[in-house]
């Protein structure tokens, strides 16, 4: 009689489960449906920064992204330096916090909460953006057994672009072959500084189904630019920023005890401009003799279709990660840029909260 009864009640959260992955497949595709028919306007406006070990990062990808790791709380500092063979290295540098909490003792969903900031620098002008991004996550538990989660994320930006124009050097500052930079330049300068606002939303979803919970699938969706704000340093011109997609996909695998393998794509379309790069980490784990993982090495080869292959190390230690990528580039700009590309250097610093840590650590997570 027993297995009589545990028959249909198998069968009824097969059913929802079932049906609550089929929701979660839905509401991603509606928010892809209404990212591409949305009427968004394109300008000649430039691409947003990006980095090679774009898995690293969150906010700027997919801000539902956020709070999606295995412990408690994250902080994370990028660099990245290219183009130093053609011209001033363009360089990028960027902290981010995540933290996640539990919504209720006796729940897995949880609230995640985030802040970035950047500095980017390129050109002689020495041109600069700088930026703030918060960011807010709801992560609702779909399937307690399969970890299935969607997660739906926010930002809104505050960016600010400025030029220094002292660097400046014109035509009339030339004379018989000389620069005297104390000639006069005769030209109407513009304001050197402008500020915009920026709004973002993103939706993902991640399973790791069976009883092992070996592998994790991980897709999301996300736009940027919604407001589609206007900017130029000149006040009679504006300029669009144009609205940018981005579509993340991963894959987590132990290959077994020690073995562990990583797969990442991301695409991202902003205007005339499309970036698709993909590629994959394996990692060794060593761990102590209470089974806690002491360290992991990664290696891989990444690859941004038509323009750099790059290969990339990575090393953790408990809590401690540090990655770095080099651009190898092998695009039509290979003959200026003699292949050299750009380096990137990543540090993360992860945990769980100490006083909480028995309650806080019980949820679920994926391991990206």
């Amino acid at each position: 009689m027993l297995s009589d009864h545990k028959k249909p009640y198998k069968t009824r959260i097969l059913m929802n489960t079932a049906h609550e992955n089929c929701a979660a497949i839905r509401c991603l595709l509606l928010f892809f449906i209404l990212l591409s028919v949305f009427p968004f306007t394109r300008s000649t406006a430039q691409a947003d920064i990006h980095f090679s070990q774009f898995y690293e990062t969150t906010i700027l990808r997919n801000p539902a992204l956020t709070g999606v790791f295995s412990d408690n709380y994250k902080f994370s500092a990028y660099y990245r330096s290219q183009w130093s063979t053609i011209t001033n290295p363009f360089q990028t540098m960027l902290l981010s916090t995540e933290y996640r909490f539990a919504l209720g003792r006796n729940s897995y969903d949880f609230l995640s909460f985030g802040l970035l900031g950047y500095v980017d620098e390129a050109g002689d002008l020495a041109q600069k953006i700088t930026a703030i991004y918060p960011a807010i996550t709801i992560n609702k538990q779909l399937d307690q057994r399969n970890n299935s989660y969607i997660s739906i994320g926010f930002t809104g930006g505050y960016i600010q672009y400025s030029f220094d124009p002292t660097k400046a050097t014109f035509n009339n500052q030339f004379q018989n072959g000389f620069f005297n930079p104390g000639n006069p330049t005769l030209e109407s300068l513009p304001i050197p500084r402008m500020t915009i606002m920026d709004i973002g939303a993103g939706i993902n979803y991640n399973v790791s189904p069976g009883t092992l919970k070996d592998v994790t699938y991980m897709i999301g969706i996300s736009g940027y630019h919604f407001s589609q704000p206007t900017f130029s340093y000149y006040r009679d011109y504006k300029y669009i920023q144009n609205v940018r997609i981005n579509v993340n996909a991963s894959v987590a695998k132990d290959i077994n005890d020690n073995v562990l393998l990583q797969a990442h794509g991301n695409y991202a379309n902003q205007g005339t401009y499309t970036e698709i790069v993909a590629g994959c980490l394996i990692g060794y784990r060593s761990f102590s003799a209470l089974a806690d993982p002491v360290y992991t090495v990664s290696g891989g080869l990444f690859y941004r279709f038509q323009d750099a292959i790059i290969p990339t190390v990575k090393l953790k230690i408990k809590g401690l990660a540090v990655g770095m990528s080099y651009d190898i580039n092998v695009s039509s700009l290979t003959p200026a840029s003699n292949g050299h590309g750009g380096l990137e250097l990543t540090a993360v610093l992860s945990g769980t909260y100490p006083k909480n840590r028995g309650y806080d650590k019980k949820i679920p997570c994926p391991r990206f």
